[in-house]
């Protein structure tokens, strides 16, 4: 777990020491700096790095509630360490995590930290959800990656019908035409969506979604005929494996 960065804000320089001597002590915590008004805050806040502000509230210039109102939406979570209690009720309208009255108890610090901590952890968390959910949204992001001697080549594994192992290489059969890679097969199986690609022979992994066909061989296999027209050998052993995937009844020999 990444330690918590916390900015002390205060405009004694006594209980600023004191707060960062505090911090110094506690596991997981990462004193990121020390400010003595709303205007240093807000100017620490926009270089990063920032999770939390122990902002006191009566500083010349912003106080600490105006301060805070000022900081980004997706900025650092708030706790208040002040000597003035009448301002509790607008800090937590405005969202603030805590509000610690002076002199601050390092226990009460710890447990208003600790807060702080799980909402970052949630707030990261859901931002991880969102940009895997945009990137899974995005059209051409989910693209396959393949090194070929002309390069990098970018393919789009819904255009793939199939690959084969041809000699040493592997032939990637899509729209864009074939392309060779010295990636194996199991490389490519392993990058390529599970419910759509299936490995059908030792050398031969196949788009289900492009299966146009089935041509049983007296071997108990088949020759698959892609949408394309192209000839893939199923193996007797992936033969089963298929006919369970598209829910077809089992050979006479598998009852």
């Amino acid at each position: 777990m990444s330690a918590l960065r916390v900015l002390v804000a205060d405009d004694e320089l006594l209980a600023r020491k004191r707060l960062s001597r505090l911090l110094s002590a506690m596991p997981g915590v990462e004193p990121c700096g020390e400010c003595q008004d709303g205007e240093e805050v807000l100017k620490r806040v926009r270089q990063g790095g920032v999770d939390v502000v122990l902002l006191d509230v009566q500083m010349p210039g912003l106080s600490g509630v105006d301060a805070m109102a000022l900081l980004p939406a997706d900025g650092p979570y708030v706790v208040f360490c002040t000597a003035h209690p009448d301002h509790a009720v607008e800090a937590f309208d405005q969202g603030a995590v805590d509000y610690l009255l002076k002199p601050i108890e390092p226990a009460r610090l710890q447990k208003a930290l600790d807060r702080a901590r799980s909402r970052n952890t949630q707030r990261r968390f859901h931002a991880e959800q969102q940009a895997q959910k945009k990137v899974r949204e995005e059209p051409g992001i989910n693209r396959l990656a393949v090194p070929t001697r002309q390069g990098i080549v970018l393919i789009d594994p819904a255009t793939i019908s199939h690959a084969t192992l041809e000699g040493e290489l592997v032939t990637i059969h899509c729209e864009k035409g074939e392309f060779l890679t010295d990636s194996s097969l199991q490389e490519l199986q392993e990058k390529l969506p599970k419910e759509r690609f299936e490995r059908v022979h030792r050398r031969a992994l196949l788009n289900l979604g492009h299966v146009s066909r089935l041509e049983p061989l007296d071997t108990g296999g088949y020759i698959a005929r892609t949408t394309r027209g192209h000839a893939v050998e199923v193996s007797r052993q992936s033969a089963r494996e298929l006919r369970r995937r598209l829910g077809l009844r089992k050979a006479a020999d598998e009852e």
